[in-house]
């Protein structure tokens, strides 16, 4: 059976924390969220906009729950600063998207001097991932889960002596590449460090396939992408699912209660169909995932290690 909104299961009294919640997919996934009864942590760049997307989850869900976090994904002040403001305010998160994300971005520099793309769409989640992990380890079952792209086929893991392709060697797709290759080896390496501790939380990876979403606007607004910018956000509007169903393997991840930690899920036909558990393939996966937390600590200063459950006491 196909999963829909109407499958996901009961979250009243679950905390979800979801970046660039106030648009696109991360709206749908609030959404979906807000109608099973969740509380919504929208950890946004834009908070003039995040209103706007606050009225239309009361729209659908008008007892709904919901909070706004100042994030730039860009910056590795903003990051702490907003995971240190979630963490006073809650302390258990049962549910992390990191969702929000970049694609065929001109080349650019974080406020860090990382690459832009790299910088916003791994290393900024990495960090938050990182901060959020104790009350994420606080509680019962939590997920996390990391949205990547069928882009990552053409990505090559991060070089820990050159992690970013610069001048010459820049190409706005095969960077975004990159990036979303980091984010598939870090939910995969997150659920390896999880099972190894021996804590109940899970990692999950998700792509949405062609969705019609302001992803492939942004990039050609951008200019960015090249001649190959205005082909997709044609096809994404053509031929693309709209937001809501784009949004359904992220959530699924998020809310089967059949789903197991690693698992890869996405549409069914690559870029269009229902959502489904997909094959998890990629030759040098373990390498990979060794050099990428390296990589990650180095250029971030934030270590991510996953300690052991503390015993409880008699």
């Amino acid at each position: 059976m196909a999963y829909t909104r109407e499958s996901i299961p009961d979250l009243t009294g679950l905390t979800t924390v979801i970046t660039g919640a106030n648009g696109g997919l991360g709206l749908e996934t609030a959404k979906a969220f807000a109608a099973k009864g969740a509380h919504l942590v929208m950890a946004v760049r834009d908070l003039e906009k995040a209103d706007a997307a606050v009225a239309e989850i009361l729209d659908d869900a008008p007892d709904a729950s919901v909070e706004r976090v100042a994030l730039d994904l860009a910056s590795q002040a903003s990051v702490r600063a907003a995971a240190e403001q979630i963490l006073a305010a809650h302390d258990r998160i049962d549910v992390l998207v990191n969702n929000a994300g970049l694609m065929a971005m001109p080349e650019r520099e974080t406020e860090d001097g990382f690459e832009m793309q790299v910088g916003v769409d791994h290393l900024g989640h990495w960090t938050l991932t990182a901060l959020l992990l104790p009350a994420l380890l606080a509680a019962p079952a939590a997920r996390v889960v990391t949205v990547t792209s069928t882009a990552h086929h053409v990505g090559k893991p991060l070089d820990p002596d050159e992690p970013f392709r610069r001048g010459d060697r820049y190409d706005a797709w095969r960077v975004y590449g990159d990036a979303k290759l980091a984010n598939y080896h870090f939910g995969l390496g997150l659920q390896e460090r999880f099972a190894a501790a021996g804590v109940p939380a899970q990692s999950f990876i998700a792509h949405p396939g062609l969705s019609h979403s302001d992803l492939q606007t942004r990039t050609v607004r951008e200019g960015g992408a090249g001649s190959a910018g205005p082909f997709f956000a044609w096809a994404a509007a053509n031929t693309g699912m709209e937001p809501a169903r784009g949004a359904l393997p992220q959530i699924r991840a998020a809310t089967d209660p059949d789903a197991r930690g690693g698992e890869f899920y996405g549409p069914r036909w690559v870029n269009v169909g229902k959502a489904v558990r997909l094959p998890v393939i990629r030759p040098g996966r373990a390498a990979a995932i060794r050099a990428l937390w390296d990589v990650s600590e180095r250029l971030t200063g934030v270590p991510l290690a996953v300690p052991p459950p503390t015993a409880s006491a008699d």
